[in-house]
């Protein structure tokens, strides 16, 4: 990279908030730059939460976070539809199960008619049981959010980072940012990367968990990153119909409780705990974390834990010592901070970005709109309750490769493998081609078809999709 090579923007952080600023940025006359120190897109914090399209009710009113989830929330419901991201308006049933727990109810409808979300009711115990017949006994009472809705956090991510790209932005993947140095004339900063030098005139950090790394480098001590891990616990999708809407605990002090709740995948999720840690890599599951949604999942739907787990997978949230969002931009650094973005972060990151445009308005950057620009981009459907092409009998007959299965767990054929493989982000590892797709994310995770799948990945070449007709 030359000296000269300088962008106007580089955002470091490609989960969804990096993604979504990178793509408001790339509107304007501005040339971007994504880094990110994973080898995808979307492959920190951003791939591996309770994905859930939040209406923000419970949000701290009159806090940034409050204002951002509900506007997220109409802009994300709004490119979802654009873009094709799977999305079920299932709505949400917060459940008390404690006199203590009832009693909070009305503050909490409070709450959500603070935050402007006047859709909540208080019902008793009858209608709770209507609505979801297969929860333990002893509900008393429950607080109805008929906008609470599920997503694919997969897709949301690729979709926003597709449409930066396609609107011109560069993406480096593999390059974790390990120093900045502002340019003696303080014309740009040279981020030092794994992947080698990277110049901006600007830099927006939306590094997730090592935002305050980077927020050192720019000479703050302002805030810690305390790793929160979350594990979950995914059942076999015959259970699906036992959890029609989400099924939420009444908020404490430590979080959000947890939740019961149907997928985008047509499977049913539990969890997550909360446990703060010091190791910002540790995503493995824990004994103690599966003792402790054992015992509280039972408690709220014990005959669903007399059906088949299919997977256990752990993510980390970003926490940090404020209820709130912080997100504060140094003119004279030409640096912008997005951080202590917790899950809400999946909602918000479009009103993030478009908040964060707004603020660097006032700034030396011409953020004039382009004149034109590319349509979003319209992404594979992977839920389950849009039509997939393994059912889609006029997609087949024009390629068969649609027809040909190769995850029977998810039924995902050689045509959506091929296509991942030549989409504007391809996947560079299983993993990456598991958010693509769901192959190898069903029942059997990849002991029938993950051979198959590997030889694909490493071969990379759409000519072998004719030869995944041979399993059985």
């Amino acid at each position: 990279m030359s000296a000269l090579d300088v962008s106007d923007v580089v955002v470091v952080g490609a989960g969804i908030v990096g993604c979504a600023i990178a793509r408001a940025l790339a509107g304007t006359s501005l040339s971007v730059t994504l880094v990110e120190a994973r080898n995808d897109v979307g492959d920190g914090t951003s791939k591996a939460n309770t994905a859930l399209l939040h209406t923000g009710f419970d949000a701290t009113p009159e806090t940034l976070e409050s204002t951002l989830v509900a506007r997220g929330y109409d802009l994300l419901g709004d490119y979802a539809e654009q873009t094709g991201i799977p999305v079920e308006r299932t709505g949400a049933l917060l459940v008390a199960w404690t006199d203590e727990e009832r009693d909070a109810l009305p503050g909490l409808r409070e709450k959500a008619e603070r935050n402007g979300y006047t859709a909540c009711e208080i019902v008793d115990a009858a209608e709770v049981y209507r609505r979801v017949p297969d929860l333990g006994p002893g509900a008393l009472a429950g607080l109805t959010v008929p906008g609470e809705s599920i997503i694919c956090t997969w897709t949301t991510n690729l979709a926003l980072a597709t449409d930066a790209l396609r609107r011109g932005a560069r993406l480096i993947t593999n390059a974790r940012v390990t120093a900045a140095q502002r340019s003696t004339d303080g014309g740009y900063t040279t981020l030092t990367t794994t992947a080698g030098d990277v110049r901006g005139r600007w830099i927006v950090n939306a590094a997730g968990l090592g935002a305050d790394h980077l927020d050192a480098a720019f000479g703050y001590q302002r805030f810690t990153v305390t790793p929160r891990r979350g594990e979950l616990l995914v059942f076999d999708k015959l259970t699906r119909p036992m959890v029609p809407l989400i099924v939420l605990a009444v908020p404490s002090s430590r979080g959000k409780g947890v939740l019961v709740s149907p997928t985008i995948y047509g499977n049913v999720m539990v969890g997550p705990t909360s446990e703060n840690l010091t190791d910002r890599t540790a995503t493995d599951t824990s004994e103690e974390g599966f003792d402790f949604l054992l015992g509280k999942g039972r408690a709220l739907m014990p005959t669903l834990f007399d059906e088949e787990v299919t997977a256990s997978y752990a993510g980390l949230r970003a926490a940090i010592d404020s209820n709130d969002y912080l997100i504060d931009v140094d003119s004279a650094q030409r640096y912008v901070l997005v951080g202590g973005i917790r899950s809400t972060g999946l909602t918000a990151g479009m009103a993030i970005a478009e908040h964060v445009q707004g603020l660097l308005a006032d700034t030396d950057l011409d953020l004039a709109p382009r004149s034109e620009l590319p349509d979003p981009p319209r992404m594979p459907n992977i839920g389950e309750a849009g039509m997939r092409p393994y059912l889609d009998a006029e997609r087949i007959a024009a390629d068969p490769a649609y027809g040909r299965i190769v995850c029977f767990c998810e039924r995902v054929t050689a045509g959506e493998i091929r296509d991942a493989f030549q989409s504007c982000i391809p996947p560079s590892d299983l993993d990456g081609l598991r958010r693509r797709t769901r192959v190898m994310n069903g029942r059997c995770q990849g002991f029938y078809c993950g051979a198959h799948t590997r030889a694909l990945l490493d071969s990379r070449g759409a000519e072998h999709t004719d030869d995944v007709a041979a399993v059985r």
